[in-house]
């Protein structure tokens, strides 16, 4: 499903980061755990497409993600990458149900309106669809998050540091969540994050 090879970048000014090569099976689950500094947003934004490597490559499905244009890049990533990001990117002029929809829309207009609404049912956000995402408590916010990474079925899930603001109790609903959401749209799951606490849900991991 996902592989690396001899994958590097370097920022402008900055040491080279080089990353150990992933292999990760449709349906398998991974951990990547280091401190800050070390590259593991770096590392997650190569996988998705999101930076050209220094050198390198990253496959998805068998697709080589160097071999695509920008275009096709883009169309790539909205068909068959799930992004739940540390950051929240909503459009905030829209409420919830909006935004779901939008993402439904792209890269195929889908409207599954079923698969929103056991989405949102699961994630507790049914009651709040016709809300702004302003209104959202912060709690809200990064369920809405992670229903937009999730909402297309995609067929790898990256996420970057989902429980960093989170107590022990909310800490595992999120992991046990997305891994439930993942078993359902069988897809791989990759999680990324300096928590410890998160060490114990994973059998597979990389240490950076």
């Amino acid at each position: 499903m996902v592989n690396t090879s001899n994958l590097a970048y370097a920022y402008e000014n900055e040491q080279e980061l080089a990353f150990p090569d992933i292999e990760l099976t449709p349906g398998e689950h991974l951990l990547v755990i280091g401190p800050s500094g070390v590259g593991k947003t770096t590392l997650l934004y190569l996988m998705a497409g999101l930076l050209p490597p220094l050198r390198g490559t990253v496959s998805i499905a068998g697709t080589e993600l160097n071999s695509l244009s920008r275009n096709e890049m883009d169309r790539f990533r909205g068909e068959h990458i799930g992004l739940v990001f540390q950051r929240y990117y909503f459009i905030r002029s829209l409420n919830v149900s909006d935004n779901l929809r939008l993402r439904q829309s792209f890269p195929k207009d889908s409207n599954d309106k079923q698969r929103k609404h056991e989405l949102t049912e699961r994630l507790g956000l049914t009651e709040h669809l016709n809300k702004k995402v302003t209104a959202l408590s912060q709690g809200q916010q990064q369920r809405l998050s992670i229903a937009l990474g999730l909402i297309h079925r995609p067929k790898i899930i990256f996420a970057d540091e989902p429980t960093s603001n989170l107590d022990d109790a909310n800490c595992t609903k999120v992991i046990d969540l997305l891994k439930e959401e993942a078993e359902i749209c069988k897809s791989s799951l990759l999680i990324i994050t300096h928590d410890l606490r998160v060490m114990s849900h994973f059998k597979n991991q990389v240490i950076l």
